[in-house]
């Protein structure tokens, strides 16, 4: 895992490269200032370094089932188990009073 200073590193060689850059003021282009260059550099980098600490996270929640649906395929699970019936009581009696008032069409 790469550290914030080495995505610096490599952004800086990423802009470098692109330079020239030039941002529109009407008619005219006027090429970015060293600060313009640094506020980039640090923004890329900042960027890559939340991807790699985050990424996993976001990716995970945009595959994980609704809430709605993982505490019913728990429910599921434990209705058909005995054993889990008593070993998460209160959790199973909640959701079946729920589901027991509110049965499907």
């Amino acid at each position: 895992m790469a550290t914030l200073e080495e995505f610096v590193t490599q952004v800086t060689a990423e802009v470098e490269a692109e330079k020239p850059l030039f941002m529109a003021n009407g008619d005219d282009k006027i090429e970015f200032t060293d600060d313009d260059y640094d506020w980039i550099i640090n923004n890329r980098a900042n960027e890559l370094y939340w991807q790699q600490e985050n990424g996993w996270k976001v990716s995970r929640q945009d595959e994980y089932p609704n809430i709605g649906d993982q505490l019913d395929m728990l429910y599921h699970a434990i209705d058909d188990d005995e054993t889990l019936k008593t070993q998460f009581a209160d959790f199973y009696t909640t959701l079946k009073e729920v589901k027991d008032n509110n049965p499907k069409p």
